[in-house]
């Protein structure tokens, strides 16, 4: 006797899968046309509209990757901020992603969020890529191994992933309409491998399509791609998502294999896709298939009645906080150590006589330099962005590690001299008005930012009747002097402070900008007014919503912005170095800038902005212990790393990136990370165009990315890919292959127990120059004591023998060097393995 029952029983068959169609099947045969199309076009910014007639509920979408905001884009509604998507790959660790998978399925359960809009897996084709810090390496391997564990977390909390963009999404100028011109090999070979590989070893429940075009089609529409590849070759059964109004054509999106088109309702579904089918230019049939892709995923996460979802119990709980402390630990990467005095006496000091770590009983001072080192920057810019309860500095960290008076702050240098989002001393609510000017409803402000998408709006305000908003409160300043004053967004405003219109007038479109940089670009500063440290002045910015046509979507997205007294740059450096002289060590601080590293807009160069480079070789003359943390998601140039003790990448770090770092600072664990990409100068850097030429992008450098780029056109970059030091040594005992199993023996030859990262290259005896001259293949992590030798097995995949041809894969025979290192470029042992 079959175990099956009746689907409408929720009672499962032996096979859950089975059962699950089932209940689709079911649940399909019930829907009209009119109700199928709906459901395609979903209901607003972040869902899909619930269909009680066959047990549907509403199933609800949020962005990631590093945390989940939920459908509340606000400050209001916290959330665990996780160190960046560059960290997480930086800890060549699937495992902890995967752990971080499930923090994130708690985060998006606690949330109400049935799906994440994550990962990021477009490679780092350039470091110019706006959105790099979002991504994880510059090697498709090493992304679709963090992408896998990443996915296998979320979906074990019964929480679906959507794996993006799909595909060659590697840059932001243009990205709606770029049509972006690769190889077929470049193609299968790098930018859809990353996906391949999670399709095939994590099983995501979603896929997202992305803006721009491949070879003349766009995304949206692209059939060889999405159905032909990605469901066809792949055996691809979620749904398929567009980026957020990416969806042009009705009829090009359903026959290309887009399932739904977000955000709703207004697109290019719906009403449109129900009229295209009634006319005949859509068989029904294809409606079916997307609709059911649909149904699947809301029986995966459990929004259909009678099926039993993936997970019925969630794992247990995870503590976000030490997760997300722990994270950034192991993703710091330590770039150089070196031996150097105290910095007040010439004695060595411990660890070998390296800069690093610092011995807490034996410093007297530690100079903590930078603005960032007291204003983290924390996370990326853009549809990244959560706001966390709380953010734990370096400086933070560094005076609750220290004994008090321990600690000498200075800023040194300011990164920007743009007006930021108001925060620090900065108390304020949003008061919402109709136009005869009546109070609607009013609710809390962390900062001084108002981003309200579709419905997200306080209790008692609607879109129809919402005329003005008002954010009010009051600043104590921690600095006198003049402070300056502004916004940034689209509409009019009238600015008071201190009783003083600052201004009273209109921000208008510019109707060319991408629309992330029209909300989250350039601050325009709007007057100036001098304020005494510690007094408290009243603070009002009255904002009235645009008029025109109305948005695809609504939104009311516009902040208050500030900056505190604008000093002499090289007065700052002065005190800075002062206080470096006096101390032990100089830690310094630098960073980008949400107006360097976000969504929207691509780099111009790889510098640091402002005098920061300035600040770092005044403060190493000053102090032979200089350590620099560098804090961006993505390369950046170092033209005095020859001039410092160390240098310390600590990416995006999260929420408890100051907690991290001192821990790491001091010595209680190691820099636990190895580089994903490959850091260099913009003048060597081998692949940086990403600015299409009359719409087109070419990707004319093929397979050479990355480092295999860099070898290739034989540059030798600041630091390797997978470079990165540790607090011990490890010596490389043996090598054995034995088919494609390699395994690696080592020994922890110094002195405090330590992480390696055992990494496998693979490169052709015979060179050829139409493939890169080596390869990663396959890495692991080693855990010893001072004194310990571990062995790590690695099986090295089918795919890092074959190249894509016009016939297909083809499997290149032969024999092959493996090397197992430490980086790309310090090669530990050496063996061949015959293919």
């Amino acid at each position: 006797m079959s175990e099956a029952h009746d689907p409408a029983a929720g009672t499962l068959a032996a096979d859950p899968d089975q059962a699950r169609e089932a209940v689709v099947e079911a649940a399909l045969g019930k829907l009209d046309l009119d109700s199928k199309t709906r459901l395609l076009a979903g209901q607003d910014m972040w869902s899909l509209p619930a269909m009680p007639q066959i047990g549907l509920g509403s199933l609800v979408m949020s962005d990631g990757p590093i945390g989940v905001r939920g459908v509340r884009w606000t400050a209001d509604d916290p959330s665990i901020a996780l160190p960046s998507p560059t960290a997480l790959a930086a800890t060549w660790d699937p495992e902890l992603a995967r752990r971080a998978g499930v923090l994130l399925a708690q985060e998006a359960r606690r949330k109400g969020v049935h799906v994440l809009l994550a990962p990021t897996v477009n490679l780092h084709r350039s470091p110019l890529g706006g959105r790099h810090f979002e991504a994880y390496s510059e090697d498709p391997y090493l992304t679709g191994e963090i992408g896998t564990g990443y996915v296998r977390g979320v979906q074990s909390g019964g929480v679906g992933t959507t794996v993006k963009h799909f595909v060659a999404n590697d840059a932001e100028t243009d990205r709606f309409t770029v049509n972006n011109v690769v190889s077929e090999r470049a193609l299968r070979e790098l930018y859809l491998a990353p996906f391949e590989r999670i399709v095939a070893n994590a099983r995501p429940w979603g896929i997202m399509t992305a803006y721009n075009q491949v070879n003349g089609t766009t995304m949206t529409e692209h059939r060889r791609l999405v159905q032909d590849v990605l469901r066809g070759e792949w055996g691809f059964d979620g749904f398929n998502v567009s980026d957020w109004m990416a969806a042009r054509s009705t009829v090009g999106a359903i026959e290309g294999g887009l399932d739904v088109a977000m955000p709703g309702p207004h697109t290019v579904y719906g009403e449109a896709l129900a009229a295209a089918v009634r006319a005949g230019g859509v068989d029904e049939a294809t409606v079916d298939e997307a609709v059911r892709n649909v149904l699947r995923l809301a029986a995966r996460v459990g929004v259909l009645e009678g099926a039993e979802p993936v997970v019925a119990e969630a794992p247990g709980e995870v503590d976000g906080v030490e997760l997300a402390r722990e994270i950034a630990r192991r993703a710091f990467v330590l770039v150089r150590n070196e031996p150097v005095g105290s910095g007040t006496s010439s004695e060595p000091v411990e660890g070998g006589g390296r800069a690093l770590p610092l011995d807490p009983a034996g410093v007297r001072k530690v100079a903590l330099l930078g603005a960032a080192a007291r204003d983290a920057r924390v996370l990326g810019g853009g549809s990244a962005t959560v706001f966390p309860e709380r953010v734990v500095s370096p400086l933070d960290g560094l005076t609750a590690a220290l004994p008090e008076g321990t600690v000498a702050y200075a800023v040194g240098a300011d990164p920007s001299d743009e007006l930021a989002v108001a925060g620090q001393g900065f108390t304020l609510r949003a008061i919402c008005r109709d136009a005869a000017g009546n109070v609607l409803g009013e609710g809390k402000l962390p900062s001084g930012q108002v981003q309200w998408i579709g419905d997200d709006l306080p209790e008692g305000v609607t879109r129809e009747a919402l005329h003005s908003i008002e954010v009010t409160g009051t600043f104590r300043p921690r600095e006198s002097g003049e402070h300056s004053f502004g916004t940034r967004g689209i509409g009019g405003y009238r600015l008071t402070v201190a009783g003083e219109v600052l201004f009273d007038g209109e921000q208008p479109l510019n109707s060319e900008a991408d629309p992330f940089e029209a909300f989250f670009g350039a601050p325009v500063e709007r007057g100036r007014i001098a304020l005494t440290e510690g007094e408290e002045v009243e603070v009002s910015l009255r904002y009235t919503l645009p008029e025109g046509p109305a948005a695809p979507v609504f939104g009311v997205m516009f902040s208050l912005m500030h900056l505190g007294p604008r000093r002499d740059a090289d007065e700052l450096i002065a005190e800075a170095v002062e206080a470096a002289r006096d101390a032990d060590a100089a830690v310094v601080v630098v960073a980008t800038t949400e107006r360097v590293e976000s969504e929207g807009f691509d780099r111009k160069d790889l510098r640091l902005p402002g005098r920061q480079d300035d600040l770092v070789r005044a403060v190493a003359a000053a102090n032979p212990r200089t350590i620099v943390v560098v804090n961006s998601g993505s390369p950046v140039e170092l033209p005095w790393r020859d001039e410092v003790a160390a240098v310390l990448l600590s990416w995006f770090p999260g929420q408890e990136g100051g907690a991290a770092l001192a821990e790491v600072l001091l010595g209680e664990d190691e820099p636990g990370g190895r580089l994903p990409t490959t850091w260099g100068t913009f003048e060597d850097a081998p692949v940086t165009e990403v600015v299409p030429t009359e719409g087109e992008l070419r990707y004319d450098e093929g397979v050479f990315i990355g480092y295999r780029a860099w070898e290739q056109a034989g540059r030798t970059p600041s630091y390797a890919f997978g470079h990165g030091l540790g607090y011990t040594d490890w010596t490389y005992e043996s090598i054995e292959a034995s088919g494609t199993t390699v395994q690696v023996t080592l020994r922890n030859s110094g002195t405090r127990a330590g992480r390696e990262t055992v990494q496998l290259y693979v490169a052709p005896t015979t060179p050829d120059p139409n493939r890169p001259s080596r390869w990663l293949a396959g890495f692991a992590t080693a855990t010893a004591a001072p004194g310990e030798t571990v062995t790590v097995t690695i099986e090295v995949p089918p795919r890092t023998f074959e190249t894509w041809t016009d016939a297909g894969w083809h499997r290149n025979t032969g024999p092959y060097e493996v090397h197992a290192a430490h980086s790309l470029t310090d090669i530990r042992l050496t063996t061949t393995l015959t293919i």
